[in-house]
């Protein structure tokens, strides 16, 4: 039976707990820039492991658009009061990770000048977030097309024709020809290499 009462839970336990959550312990001597790590913290950097560690030793491995962000943030975490969070890039070979940076800042918080924090590693969810802000991206961009076509075909409309009336049945019939034309191209078999030809629409042109 585990423990009910945290305060008894047992540093096996702990160090399970912390396992199982994929987290990386850190501390990081703000005196003399020494940083150690648990075993995988050191799997996440790529670093051997040593107790020889310093931060501007990790520091070469961060992204060189991230480097000057992260080495002042984690120097204002002294003056920061309560939890904090940085998010960076890190290169390992041709890889690219993104790691979150956890900790307690304020040096209230620090013992016998170390501070403690944990690594997480995030890229699925950084990659999950650009994929959706290129979605999102794209599907502005289409949509945006889409209402460029209709506002043409509406002023074509509005001048070839004398009543409301006749100007919403051409401007129906100019939309269905439209939709008619996307799918007759979007059905057309590929040319060789994948490339699929499809003839230009010119809003201007009666359909």
């Amino acid at each position: 039976m585990p423990e009910s009462n945290p305060s008894a839970w047992s540093a096996t336990s702990l160090r399970r707990a912390i396992s199982a959550a994929g987290v990386a312990l850190w501390s990081w001597n703000v005196e003399t820039d020494a940083f150690a790590m648990d075993e995988r913290g050191f799997q996440l950097w790529a670093v051997h492991q040593s107790d020889d560690v310093k931060f501007e030793d990790l520091s070469a491995r961060i992204h060189p658009a991230d480097r000057d962000r992260v080495r002042a943030a984690f120097t204002a975490t002294r003056a920061i009061v309560g939890a904090y969070e940085i998010d960076f890039r890190i290169i390992i070979g041709d890889e690219i990770r993104w790691i979150s940076a956890r900790g307690i800042g304020d040096d209230s918080g620090l013992h016998d000048r170390l501070a403690y924090g944990i690594f997480l590693d995030v890229t699925g969810r950084k990659q999950a977030e650009e994929g959706h802000e290129l979605l999102a991206g794209e599907m502005s961009h289409r949509v945006k097309n889409l209402l460029a076509i209709a506002s043409g075909l509406t002023q074509i409309s509005s001048r070839s024709t004398t009543t409301a009336k006749e100007m919403a049945i051409e401007l129906t019939g100019r939309l269905a020809a439209l939709g008619r034309a996307h799918d007759s191209a979007s059905s057309r078999p590929s040319r060789p290499g994948g490339v699929t030809w499809r003839p230009p629409l010119d809003p201007t042109l009666p359909l």
